[in-house]
Parts: structure tokens; sequence; C-alpha cells
């Protein structure tokens, strides 16, 4: 499979990103302390990415670490250099780069951009010093965490064991619930990394949900159908990785 295109493109907004515009963007710092989330307000930027931009590379140092706003951020495991799986998604309900504070100066995947948007960002220094700092923000980023680690091991055990058509209608509804929309964009080029196999194995999946009358799929332009009908022919590590998610984010915004 060939290697994705890096590419960053991440124009600054002027100045500081405001207290309002980080708590409106992203529940994590919404759910802090109004004090906490001042003082940590005026650390960040806020900062516009676009589809496929890379903002991480395995291996590569973490300069930032971002709060996703209106964007959607792919996370892929890399094998051999080229070939690709996704482990997880972050969008306005999580965090990239937060393990920095945990000693991680290394990223462990690729993230990419799989949705354009903007989010806010601020210096892995600034962020380990705060993190050290303030219990809330601790308190918030260990549950998030522990949400991300339970949704990425079964994905993982889906990618292994289930078939395809199954994994592609996970996957959509996954992103469905993460952009909260019914419509949007994904390239087969995309989906073929973030399942790990060739384009025309994509092709064939997304034209038997097409067939079943469960999605519209053109040019990159998904729209999903019949929901419930999706939901049936996904394998059950849709519900598995909804219900973790639902459950945890429920102890995280507390």
């Amino acid at each position: 499979m060939p290697s994705m295109t890096a590419t960053i493109n991440l124009p600054r907004d002027a100045g500081r990103s405001a207290l309002a515009s980080a708590a409106a963007g992203n529940r994590l710092l919404a759910s802090l302390p109004e004090s906490d989330l001042k003082h940590l307000s005026a650390l960040f930027d806020t900062v516009t990415v676009d589809v496929g931009d890379i903002l991480y590379e395995p291996g590569q140092q973490i300069g930032h670490v971002y709060f996703p706003g209106d964007c959607l951020i792919s996370l892929l495991a890399v094998a051999e250099g080229r070939m690709t799986l996704e482990v997880g998604s972050v969008g306005r309900e999580g965090v990239l780069g937060a393990s920095v504070a945990l000693g991680h100066e290394l990223a462990q995947v690729r993230a990419v951009v799989q949705r354009s948007g903007s989010a806010s960002r601020i210096a892995r220094a600034d962020f380990c010093a705060e993190f050290a700092q303030l219990d809330s923000l601790q308190r918030l980023l260990y549950r998030y965490t522990d949400t991300l680690l339970a949704q990425a091991i079964q994905i993982a055990v889906c990618s292994r064991f289930h078939v395809l058509e199954a994994r592609l209608a996970r996957s959509l509804l996954i992103t469905r619930d993460r952009l909260q929309s019914e419509k949007f964009h994904l390239t087969h080029e995309f989906l073929a990394h973030t399942l790990g196999v060739r384009r025309v194995g994509v092709t064939k999946a997304a034209s038997a949900l097409q067939q079943q009358k469960l999605i519209t799929y053109s040019r990159g332009n998904i729209e999903i159908l019949d929901s419930a009908g999706l939901e049936a022919v996904s394998c059950r590590c849709y519900e598995l990785v909804k219900d973790a998610g639902t459950a945890g984010m429920a102890n995280v915004f507390v």
C-alpha cells in the first residue's frame, strides 16, 4: 500500500485563542473549572487544519498538544513504514498528544486530519507544566485516555477477526457519531488506509452497502441512508466501541 503524502498546513489565527472559543469548541476543555480554563487559554493558539494534514508521525517528537474543535483526527498505526490501520479517532470530545504529560515525547501513531476544522493548540512544555499543577486536568485526561484505550483494543480485535463489509460499516457509523452527521467526505484511499486494505477492497465493500441501499457513495461523498440497516450489517464491535465511548465519556464529563 503506498504511503500517504505527509503534508502539514497549519495557518495560525491572529492572536491567542479566546476563553469562549476554546470552551465552545472542545468538550474536555469546557469541562474544566472556569478558573483553570481561563488560565490555560492564555497558552493556546487556534490553528486551522485541512483534510490530509499529518500532525504526527510515529517516532516524531510531539511539539504540540491539540484539543480539536470541529475537526476530526484519525489515529493510524503504521507497520513497515507503509501499511496502516486506524486504531482510533479524536474529535471535539478529546485531545491529541496528551501522552507527553506521562513522559512519552515521541508519537506512537500517525495522526491525520479526517475532517477540516480548527483546534486549540498548546506547546508541549506548557502543557506538561500545567498538567503537573492542575488536578482537574489530570482527572479529565486519565479518564479520557482510559476510554480511548478501550476503544482502540476493540477496533484492533475487529480488524483481525471480522469481514471487510462489516468493518467498513462500523467505521462509517463511528465517523457519523464523531461528526454528528449522516453526510461526510471520505475518499477510497483514506478508507483503505484506515481499514488496512487495498482500495479495490473498499470499492467492493462500499458497493455491497450501496446495493443494500444503506449508503450512497460518490466521489468520496458518503450519505448514510439507513442507520439501523447499517448497524445490522456491522459487527458487534460497533456497539461495543459505542458503548465504551458512551460509558467512558459519561465518566469523563462529570
